[in-house]
Protein backbone atom coordinates (compact mmCIF):
# COMPACT_ATOMS: atom_id res chain seq x y z
CA UNK A 1 0.00 0.00 0.00
CA UNK A 2 1.31 3.45 -0.97
CA UNK A 3 0.08 6.91 -0.05
CA UNK A 4 0.98 9.78 -2.35
CA UNK A 5 1.01 13.05 -0.44
CA UNK A 6 1.96 16.67 -0.94
CA UNK A 7 4.48 18.69 1.05
CA UNK A 8 3.80 17.94 4.70
CA UNK A 9 4.17 21.53 5.82
CA UNK A 10 1.27 22.64 3.61
CA UNK A 11 -0.94 19.76 2.49
CA UNK A 12 -4.09 19.59 4.60
CA UNK A 13 -5.71 17.14 2.20
CA UNK A 14 -2.78 14.75 2.54
CA UNK A 15 -2.64 15.00 6.33
CA UNK A 16 -6.17 13.67 6.80
CA UNK A 17 -5.82 10.21 5.18
CA UNK A 18 -2.25 9.93 6.45
CA UNK A 19 -3.56 10.20 10.02
CA UNK A 20 -6.24 7.59 9.28
CA UNK A 21 -3.71 5.22 7.74
CA UNK A 22 -1.43 5.59 10.74
CA UNK A 23 -4.40 4.71 12.97
CA UNK A 24 -5.00 1.58 10.92
CA UNK A 25 -1.49 0.47 11.80
CA UNK A 26 -0.55 -1.32 8.58
CA UNK A 27 2.80 -0.61 6.93
CA UNK A 28 2.67 1.65 3.89
CA UNK A 29 5.05 3.43 1.57
CA UNK A 30 4.89 7.20 1.61
CA UNK A 31 5.54 9.16 -1.58
CA UNK A 32 5.89 12.87 -0.84
CA UNK A 33 5.70 15.24 -3.79
CA UNK A 34 6.80 18.85 -3.52
CA UNK A 35 3.91 21.25 -4.02
CA UNK A 36 3.78 24.79 -5.43
CA UNK A 37 5.88 24.05 -8.52
CA UNK A 38 3.09 24.53 -11.04
CA UNK A 39 3.17 22.15 -13.98
CA UNK A 40 6.06 20.19 -12.49
CA UNK A 41 4.03 19.32 -9.39
CA UNK A 42 1.04 18.30 -11.49
CA UNK A 43 3.22 16.14 -13.75
CA UNK A 44 4.79 14.35 -10.79
CA UNK A 45 1.42 13.63 -9.15
CA UNK A 46 -0.08 12.53 -12.48
CA UNK A 47 2.34 9.59 -12.46
CA UNK A 48 0.35 8.24 -9.52
CA UNK A 49 -3.15 9.72 -9.59
CA UNK A 50 -5.76 10.28 -12.32
CA UNK A 51 -6.89 13.47 -10.58
CA UNK A 52 -3.35 14.92 -10.79
CA UNK A 53 -3.88 15.98 -7.19
CA UNK A 54 -2.58 14.66 -3.87
CA UNK A 55 -3.43 12.61 -1.92
CA UNK A 56 -3.89 9.30 -3.65
CA UNK A 57 -3.87 5.81 -2.14
CA UNK A 58 -2.43 2.95 -4.20
CA UNK A 59 -3.49 -0.53 -3.09
CA UNK A 60 -2.31 -3.06 -5.62
CA UNK A 61 -3.69 -1.96 -8.98
CA UNK A 62 -6.36 0.18 -7.31
CA UNK A 63 -5.91 3.94 -7.01
CA UNK A 64 -8.24 5.87 -4.71
CA UNK A 65 -8.04 9.66 -4.87
CA UNK A 66 -9.64 12.34 -2.71
CA UNK A 67 -9.01 12.44 1.03
CA UNK A 68 -12.53 11.51 2.13
CA UNK A 69 -12.78 8.64 -0.35
CA UNK A 70 -9.45 7.29 0.89
CA UNK A 71 -10.60 7.45 4.51
CA UNK A 72 -13.87 5.68 3.66
CA UNK A 73 -11.95 2.97 1.82
CA UNK A 74 -9.68 2.44 4.82
CA UNK A 75 -12.68 2.28 7.17
CA UNK A 76 -14.25 -0.47 5.05
CA UNK A 77 -11.03 -2.40 4.44
CA UNK A 78 -9.93 -2.30 8.09
CA UNK A 79 -13.13 -2.32 10.22
CA UNK A 80 -11.15 -3.42 13.25
CA UNK A 81 -9.44 0.01 13.26
CA UNK A 82 -12.81 1.62 14.12
CA UNK A 83 -12.20 4.72 12.04
CA UNK A 84 -15.89 5.62 12.41
CA UNK A 85 -17.86 5.40 15.69
CA UNK A 86 -19.62 2.10 16.30
CA UNK A 87 -22.82 3.82 17.42
CA UNK A 88 -24.91 4.53 14.28
CA UNK A 89 -26.07 7.95 15.45
CA UNK A 90 -22.56 9.09 16.38
CA UNK A 91 -21.30 7.62 13.12
CA UNK A 92 -23.83 9.67 11.16
CA UNK A 93 -22.77 12.81 13.02
CA UNK A 94 -19.09 12.02 12.42
CA UNK A 95 -19.73 11.65 8.70
CA UNK A 96 -21.71 14.90 8.69
CA UNK A 97 -18.87 16.74 10.43
CA UNK A 98 -16.22 15.34 8.07
CA UNK A 99 -18.32 16.16 5.01
CA UNK A 100 -18.95 19.69 6.27
CA UNK A 101 -15.22 20.24 6.63
CA UNK A 102 -14.55 18.60 3.27
CA UNK A 103 -16.80 20.99 1.37
CA UNK A 104 -17.11 24.07 3.56
CA UNK A 105 -15.31 26.86 5.39
CA UNK A 106 -13.83 28.25 2.17
CA UNK A 107 -12.95 31.63 3.68
CA UNK A 108 -10.87 30.05 6.44
CA UNK A 109 -9.15 27.80 3.91
CA UNK A 110 -8.26 30.69 1.62
CA UNK A 111 -7.26 33.23 4.21
CA UNK A 112 -5.45 30.91 6.61
CA UNK A 113 -3.72 28.12 4.64
CA UNK A 114 -1.98 25.45 6.67
CA UNK A 115 1.70 26.21 7.14
CA UNK A 116 3.41 24.29 9.92
CA UNK A 117 6.49 26.50 9.64
CA UNK A 118 4.63 29.75 10.25
CA UNK A 119 3.43 31.63 13.33
CA UNK A 120 1.69 34.97 12.87
CA UNK A 121 -1.24 36.92 14.24
CA UNK A 122 -3.86 37.29 11.54
CA UNK A 123 -6.46 40.01 11.26
CA UNK A 124 -9.34 37.81 10.12
CA UNK A 125 -11.98 38.99 7.69
CA UNK A 126 -15.62 38.95 8.68
CA UNK A 127 -16.22 35.89 6.49
CA UNK A 128 -13.39 33.95 8.13
CA UNK A 129 -14.54 34.96 11.59
CA UNK A 130 -17.95 33.55 10.67
CA UNK A 131 -16.27 30.24 9.72
CA UNK A 132 -14.41 30.16 13.05
CA UNK A 133 -17.61 30.79 15.01
CA UNK A 134 -19.37 28.01 13.13
CA UNK A 135 -16.53 25.54 13.75
CA UNK A 136 -16.43 26.48 17.43
CA UNK A 137 -20.18 25.97 17.69
CA UNK A 138 -20.01 22.64 15.87
CA UNK A 139 -17.19 21.33 18.04
CA UNK A 140 -19.02 22.27 21.21
CA UNK A 141 -22.26 20.68 19.98
CA UNK A 142 -20.61 17.38 19.10
CA UNK A 143 -18.38 17.20 22.18
CA UNK A 144 -21.42 17.77 24.38
CA UNK A 145 -23.34 15.03 22.54
CA UNK A 146 -20.53 12.46 22.62
CA UNK A 147 -18.88 13.31 25.93
CA UNK A 148 -15.44 13.38 24.22
CA UNK A 149 -12.54 13.16 24.48
CA UNK A 150 -12.61 13.49 20.69
CA UNK A 151 -15.37 14.91 18.57
CA UNK A 152 -17.59 11.83 18.57
CA UNK A 153 -16.06 9.96 21.50
CA UNK A 154 -13.01 7.97 20.46
CA UNK A 155 -10.77 9.29 17.67
CA UNK A 156 -12.36 9.01 14.23
CA UNK A 157 -12.06 10.24 10.66
CA UNK A 158 -13.92 13.37 11.74
CA UNK A 159 -10.96 14.24 13.96
CA UNK A 160 -8.57 13.64 11.07
CA UNK A 161 -10.53 16.18 9.06
CA UNK A 162 -10.37 18.84 11.75
CA UNK A 163 -6.70 18.40 12.66
CA UNK A 164 -5.55 20.78 9.89
CA UNK A 165 -8.06 23.32 11.23
CA UNK A 166 -6.43 23.08 14.64
CA UNK A 167 -3.06 23.83 13.04
CA UNK A 168 -4.54 26.90 11.38
CA UNK A 169 -5.87 28.21 14.68
CA UNK A 170 -2.45 27.76 16.24
CA UNK A 171 -0.55 29.27 13.30
CA UNK A 172 -2.68 32.40 13.03
CA UNK A 173 -3.22 33.03 16.73
CA UNK A 174 -6.95 32.29 16.73
CA UNK A 175 -8.33 31.99 20.27
CA UNK A 176 -11.66 30.17 20.31
CA UNK A 177 -12.66 31.96 23.50
CA UNK A 178 -13.09 35.03 21.28
CA UNK A 179 -15.65 33.11 19.24
CA UNK A 180 -18.01 31.80 21.88
CA UNK A 181 -16.03 28.92 23.33
CA UNK A 182 -16.15 28.33 27.08
CA UNK A 183 -13.30 25.83 27.09
CA UNK A 184 -14.34 22.53 25.51
CA UNK A 185 -13.55 23.45 21.91
CA UNK A 186 -10.20 24.97 22.82
CA UNK A 187 -9.20 21.88 24.80
CA UNK A 188 -10.25 19.67 21.90
CA UNK A 189 -8.16 21.78 19.52
CA UNK A 190 -5.10 21.25 21.71
CA UNK A 191 -5.89 17.53 21.97
CA UNK A 192 -5.81 17.15 18.19
CA UNK A 193 -2.32 18.64 18.07
CA UNK A 194 -1.07 16.29 20.80
CA UNK A 195 -1.94 12.95 19.17
CA UNK A 196 1.12 10.78 18.45
CA UNK A 197 0.14 10.57 14.78
CA UNK A 198 0.03 14.33 14.27
CA UNK A 199 3.25 14.84 16.20
CA UNK A 200 4.94 12.31 13.91
CA UNK A 201 3.70 14.18 10.82
CA UNK A 202 4.79 17.53 12.21
CA UNK A 203 8.25 16.23 13.09
CA UNK A 204 8.77 15.29 9.44
CA UNK A 205 7.31 18.50 7.96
Amino acid sequence: MELVIGTKKWSTWSLRPWLALKRVGVPFKEIEIELRRGDATEADIAKHSPSKLAPALKDGDLVVWDSLAICEYLAEKFPEAKLWPADPELRALARSAAAEMHSGFSSLRGECPMDLGLVKKADLSEATQKDVRKITERWNQLLKRSGGPFLLGEWSIADAFYTPVATRFRTYGVHLSDYGDTGAAGAYCERLLETPEFLAWEAEA
